[in-house]
């Protein structure tokens, strides 16, 4: 009898430590630790045990030696699997790289630098959970279930995941109000990959609430002085060569790998006309959100309000995952651009967890079915559009702005 007693305590003990490291807000930052070191044993088994597939890593290295070499004619710069079509901050990231990496040959250590990257990413985008108050059990869906975000960072060593570090850290400064400082980093995430203006809209409406017209304007004048200055050499070299390739927003992409609009055939996918009506969905539905979020924050005048963290996150991944579901085409890689929001986003609607996970399950099954099918594709939209009816329709656990006098007293 004492025997099974001292089990059953043990067993009691047991459950009320899992409880309160799944459940209570306290709890997160031991939680953060233990998935963090987890995560970083991860990514060295899988770089150990997987083998690295060489997709676009030579072609990084083979454009930006053309320019380590002296050609700042952005037209000239290419790799084997085409021209150099990224900012010119992409250059200075992959340059250290090329050099760091014995002219891009080691790429095992390159492995290693990027699975410092994914620790130091994954523990940012925990801070932003943290400082939002989501249940501790949250980060799983995160961390351990991400077999597509591994392996984007340490087996195909893509510019995506340094760019959205970037963001991130621009969001970690943002929710605590470093609005120019934020900026600066956002800004340099969009010298790696363009796609980070897809936060744009959002960061516009956050600017103008905090800031108002003047203050939003000379911070998008800093964000634009820093893509000046990164970009000077080619841009002395040839401005227009460099203005076409680094921000070409009519590129055509192929349909091979659509993740997305398998659905369709391929002469609908590369119609003109269908391109333009995504681009209208995608105006509307940020026209529409825009609506939702100021009526939510009760705005009156701009430059009056001081924003909660999950207000300003809510505005900035909402409006990122907008522009995802409408986008022209959706490529395997592309998925490390709004997997980390996807739960933060579904934990802050009044969803049952049901569905949440539900969701989440259809948005992993179709970016991990390679090549991507109609099913897959069909299951990546229902995805999306569930999502934004939870954005648009279900009540948002994010309280109204404060008015900047009052949040300043509170200080």
């Amino acid at each position: 009898y004492i025997h099974t007693h001292t089990h059953t305590m043990m067993l009691k003990s047991v459950v009320e430590l899992l409880k309160w490291l799944l459940f209570d807000d306290k709890a997160m930052w031991v939680m953060m630790l233990l998935l963090l070191a987890a995560e970083a044993a991860l990514v060295v088994a899988i770089i150990y045990f997987v083998p690295y597939t060489e997709i676009d890593w030579k072609a990084y290295m083979d454009e930006v030696e053309g320019a380590i070499n002296g050609t700042y004619d952005y037209t000239l710069l290419k790799g084997d699997t085409g021209p150099l079509v990224y900012p010119a901050g992409f250059v200075y990231m992959f340059g250290l790289l090329y050099f760091a990496t014995d002219r891009g040959n080691d790429i095992a250590l390159a492995q290693y630098y990027f699975a410092i990257f994914y620790v130091m990413f994954i523990a940012v985008v925990m801070y932003l959970y943290a400082k939002s108050k989501i249940q501790p059990y949250v980060l799983i869906f995160i961390t351990m279930t991400a077999f597509r975000i591994h392996s984007i960072f340490v087996l195909r060593l893509f510019n995506d995941p340094l760019a959205m570090l970037l963001l991130y850290v621009s969001c970690m400064y943002f929710i605590n109000k470093k609005w120019t400082i934020g900026c600066v980093f956002f800004s340099l995430a969009v010298s790696i990959k363009m796609n980070v203006l897809l936060f744009a809209p959002g960061l516009l409406v956050l600017l103008l609430l905090h800031c108002g017209f003047f203050g939003a304007f000379w911070r998008i004048g800093v964000c634009g002085v820093i893509q000046l200055v990164l970009a000077l050499p080619f841009l002395l070299e040839n401005p227009m060569g460099y203005i076409s390739r680094s921000f070409d927003l009519g590129r055509q992409f192929f349909y091979v790998w659509t993740v997305n609009w398998r659905i369709l055939d391929e002469e609908l996918f590369l119609n003109r006309t269908f391109h333009v009506t995504l681009l209208c969905a995608h105006l509307t539905l940020l026209g529409l959100l825009a609506r939702k979020w100021l009526k939510n924050f009760k705005v009156s005048h701009f430059g009056k309000y001081s924003l909660d963290t999950k207000s300003i996150l809510f505005v900035l991944f909402s409006s990122n995952v907008v522009g995802i579901a409408t986008a022209r085409s959706l490529h395997y890689q592309f998925y490390v651009w709004y997997y980390h929001t996807l739960a933060w986003l579904l934990w802050n609607t009044k969803l049952p967890i049901i569905f949440r996970v539900a969701v989440l399950g259809l948005l992993e099954f179709a970016w991990n079915t390679y090549p991507s099918t109609v099913v897959s594709s069909g299951c990546l939209h229902v995805a999306h559009v569930a999502l934004l009816l939870a954005l648009f329709v279900s009540p948002i656990n994010i309280g109204p702005s404060t008015p900047l006098s009052i949040a300043n007293k509170k200080k």
